[in-house]
């Protein structure tokens, strides 16, 4: 059967008005709200109506009375308690509480090489540690209730664009710009494995949700699927015309969805290894996505500003070859 084209399924479409576009989106550990990026606040909108939550607090970048600095990728906690958000700022990490917005604290690393941006942030399965990535290379695992550095984990890179926990909180995945996927040892910080395979930067990584499989998007126009045990690659995914910017596990994972340069997003039967249905309706490079908790609905966040809700359960997507 031929992969299904979707023209514009979006049920709801939140329009930002954001210049710079959506960097990130994530929906809260219930599955109620969605997260994103706003320039230098967060978003928080609810799932099922796309109306903005106002909150008490504004999720303010506040930080050596800088105010002003953009968000580059925001994480919810799996505790559903914090928003930690990756700031377009010399090494800093901001963290929020949920329910009011209010700024809990700052995260900074002034390192000789903290020159630039943090690209990406994400919370362990306990909501204790916090790992994130840099534009300098800096890989970095933080203590959540104290906002202290726990660990460094050195790679030999100039730029770490995606971290990402497996669900039994041992390992973190990082995607870089030495063309590769590495693997990390929570406990000890070393590192477990290098997967080799992509020929260009790689942007995003995601563990299937029983962490034995995990998939990357790269600058090389692929998709890859890994055996996190063995460190063989599965499969290759191909379609997108340009840079795989997100990729992200259906919560059952069978699917996998993935955000592109060109302006699609793509879904992807795992076992089969095949292209089972593209999503348009962007106008502009999808940077992220994500599965809500009960896999019925997929968040996009594209650099036109806004962020769409796919029903999933779309009659037109329910054909697909699943």
């Amino acid at each position: 059967m031929e992969p299904t084209f979707v023209p514009d399924l979006s049920h709801i479409t939140i329009d930002l008005a954001v210049k710079r576009g959506i960097h990130s989106v994530v929906f809260s550990p219930d599955g109620s709200i969605v997260a994103s990026d706003k320039e230098n606040t967060v978003r928080l909108s609810d799932a099922v109506t796309g109306e903005e939550i106002k909150l008490a607090a504004n999720f303010w970048v506040a930080f050596q009375r800088n105010f002003t600095a953009d968000i580059n990728s925001v994480a919810f906690s799996p505790d559903g308690r914090m928003i930690a958000g990756g700031i377009d700022e010399s090494e800093v990490i901001c963290l929020w509480d949920a329910a009011t917005g209010e700024l809990l604290r700052s995260m900074k690393e002034n390192a000789p090489n903290g020159l630039h941006w943090v690209n990406t942030v994400a919370f362990s399965t306990d909501s204790k540690i916090l790992a994130s990535g840099s534009e300098d290379g800096n890989l970095y695992l933080w203590d959540v209730e104290t906002g202290k550095r726990l660990k460094a984990l050195i790679e030999d890179t100039e730029n770490i664009f995606s971290v990402v926990f497996s669900s039994d909180g041992k390992t973190l995945a990082s995607g870089d710009a030495g063309n590769s996927v590495c693997l990390w040892d929570i406990d000890t910080g070393e590192k477990l494995k290098t997967l080799i395979g992509h020929t260009n930067w790689v942007f995003s990584v995601a563990f299937s949700p029983d962490g034995r499989t995990l998939a990357s998007g790269s600058w090389d126009k692929t998709i890859r699927l890994w055996d996190t045990t063995t460190g063989q690659q599965l499969k290759i995914f191909i379609g997108h015309t340009s840079v795989v910017w997100s990729v992200a596990f259906s919560p059952d994972g069978l699917t996998l969805a993935s955000g592109g340069e060109d302006k699609t997003i793509r879904l992807w039967n795992i076992a089969a290894g095949k292209h089972i249905a593209t999503l348009a309706g962007h106008t502009a490079p999808v940077k992220s996505v994500a599965f809500s908790p009960d896999g019925v609905t997929l968040a996009s966040g594209s650099k036109d500003g806004t962020v769409r809700l796919w029903d999933l359960t779309s009659p037109m997507l329910l054909r697909k070859d699943n």
